[in-house]
């Protein structure tokens, strides 16, 4: 028995987003692309579902071994940056 199911650009942006595989909604708008859904955009449009997604994103991407590459967005909301990595508690 074949398994011809396939997830919804919606669900399947939010699988990505949990994943730990992108680290923006443009990665995810591109990787879903990339699997052939249509109208990526449109699907994916609004200002709640792409903060959403920006937030999962965050929570969990995790940077391929050995990559060279910018961090992980940081973005904490209160417009402090430590450039010098963590400082005290």
């Amino acid at each position: 028995m074949s398994n011809n199911f396939r997830l919804t650009t919606l669900e399947r942006a939010y699988e990505l987003a949990r994943s730990g595989e992108c680290r923006t909604v443009g990665d995810i708008k591109a990787r879903l692309q990339q699997e052939g859904h249509e109208r990526v955009q449109d699907r994916l449009y609004g200002g709640s579902l792409t903060s959403a997604l920006r937030k999962l994103c965050v929570a969990h991407y995790v940077a391929p071994e050995g990559e060279a590459g910018a961090p992980a967005p940081t973005d904490s909301g209160d417009g402090s940056e430590d450039e010098d990595g963590p400082g005290p508690a």
